[in-house]
């Protein structure tokens, strides 16, 4: 991004990114947040302010450890949570209710939201058996020929049962080309132990995409200012 300051905190249509993040998640009616921080994480905490709790990740170790940081903040929740990236700013309030609706019966304890790309280079892989069901999740660096084919690829946008997510990522390790802890493999956990994890594809893939560089954040905020005048 070619700037000092955390990738959340890049200004996106004169705000900070994770704003927009945290105003989605309001409105589609979530009223308990945790953000983790890391890298130059006290302007995050200031940029927040009492809208979330934060949590500290003093380590960058992977998504699965950064979501391990948020276990004490949520001991006395129970029921689904949401995950959300501070850099993917344009998920709609509606979508996350959508996601919340899928995840409403006794088998299903996660949903994802992935979308389909022409060019999928950079995200994890949607790895489904011959009748469409969810297996897996694989990052890029650790997929075959067959898998890197795959168009449809994870947004990094799930709603979970808290309480499979937190033994399913005590159960998760670094034996992968990234040596971190990736956490879409606390999804085979809920999978091994009888429940079903869904899939929930977006009509457009850029509502799902995330900023990693100046020139994605002007075309989203152009996405953006097309998709409010419609």
């Amino acid at each position: 991004m070619q700037s000092d300051l955390p990738k959340v905190l890049q200004p996106f249509l004169n705000r900070p990114m994770i704003l927009h993040v945290l105003d989605s998640l309001e409105k589609a009616g979530v009223s308990d947040i945790c953000v983790i921080v890391g890298y130059r994480g006290e302007l995050v905490v200031e940029a927040v302010g009492n809208r979330a709790r934060t949590a500290w990740q003093r380590e960058q170790l992977g998504t699965g450890h950064a979501v391990m940081q948020a276990e004490e903040a949520m001991e006395a929740f129970s029921g689904n949570v949401i995950v959300a990236c501070g850099d993917v700013p344009l998920i709609r309030p509606d979508t996350f209710r959508a996601m919340i609706a899928a995840s409403g019966t006794d088998k299903v304890k996660a949903v994802v939201l992935t979308m389909e790309l022409d060019n999928p280079t950079g995200y994890g892989r949607i790895v489904k058996d011959g009748a469409g069901n969810f297996r897996k999740i694989v990052e890029e660096k650790d997929a075959g020929a067959d898998e890197r084919a795959i168009r449809e690829v994870n947004t990094g946008t799930y709603v979970f049962d808290k309480d499979l997510l937190f033994e399913g990522l005590k159960r998760i390790n670094t034996n992968n080309a990234q040596g971190e802890y990736y956490l879409p493999d606390a999804l085979e956990h809920i999978l091994r132990s009888g429940f079903t994890v869904r899939t929930m594809l977006l009509d457009d893939a850029l509502e799902g995409s995330g900023v990693n560089t100046r020139e994605e954040l002007g075309r989203l905020e152009d996405y953006y200012r097309i998709r409010t005048r419609g």
